[in-house]
């Protein structure tokens, strides 16, 4: 398993050295690049990698990097702090980024 480091270490490899250059945000039903005016639904993105960091002192500081990959190869990193979009994004959103749809997950 490839050691990431930091969150911020992680973004930076994911993509200089994997290609995932752009940076997606969450939507209700959709994430977006917002640079590009694009929107990707549930069906139009794969989550290749999930990777959780937790804070050594501060709870606060958990989050989760999802590299994501979409049908029209577009290749980005999204970051969401944990449960912080839980009920505020829609189910199959919700469901495709969940971690426990048996994808390896790195810490």
């Amino acid at each position: 398993m490839k050691d990431y480091g930091t969150l911020s270490q992680a973004i930076n490899k994911l993509k200089l050295e994997e290609g995932y250059e752009h940076d997606f945000n969450l939507m209700d039903e959709k994430i977006e690049i917002k640079t590009k005016n694009e929107t990707y639904s549930v069906e139009e993105f794969d989550v290749d990698k999930v990777l959780r960091f937790e804070g050594m002192s501060n709870p606060d500081d958990n989050a989760i990097l999802y590299a994501i990959t979409t049908t029209s190869g577009r290749k980005g990193v999204l970051v969401d702090g944990y449960g912080i979009s839980s009920g505020q994004v829609s189910k199959p959103l919700s469901e495709k980024l969940d971690l426990k749809n048996h994808r390896p997950i790195d810490k």
